[in-house]
């Protein structure tokens, strides 16, 4: 079972070293629910990101209220595969018009991630919430 995005911050705080935090979350993209290769398709895959990335996103239809997303993911990459969790920790689960008011930046920038990750990684997580954002839009007009 995926960590909170609380539990995922504390466990940041606690550890010092990026080595630590690197391995923390390729533990996190360890502990993804694998995707089917059935859902690695061209209409899932995430554009912008150096790495191959896969995002299939599920709407759930609130009786009393809006739609929420249920997010799976996939990637080649271990590391990628842990900020993929995070994104979900984030956004996952929501309803549509929640993760279209939820910036996601100051959180990465709370974990140090803009400091640590190379640029193409970082383009590359910011393509994921793009496209999370614009699962959401579709989910929340339709």
């Amino acid at each position: 079972m995926q960590p909170s995005l609380e539990e995922i911050l504390d466990n940041f705080a606690f550890l010092d070293d990026w080595d630590d935090r690197y391995r923390y979350l390729i533990e996190l993209g360890r502990m993804l629910e694998p995707l089917p290769e059935d859902a690695h398709t061209d209409r899932n895959k995430v554009h912008g990101c150096a790495s191959q990335v896969w995002l299939d996103a599920k709407v759930e239809n609130e009786p009393e209220g809006a739609p929420r997303l249920i997010f799976r993911g996939d990637s080649d990459a271990h590391i990628v595969r842990g900020l993929i969790a995070l994104a979900f920790a984030i956004y996952s689960g929501r309803p549509a018009r929640d993760i279209l008011q939820t910036d996601a930046l100051p959180i990465f920038d709370r974990l140090g991630l803009g400091a640590h990750l190379t640029p193409q990684r970082s383009n590359g997580l910011r393509s994921m919430v793009d496209r999370i954002k614009a699962d959401a839009r579709v989910a929340a007009a339709g």
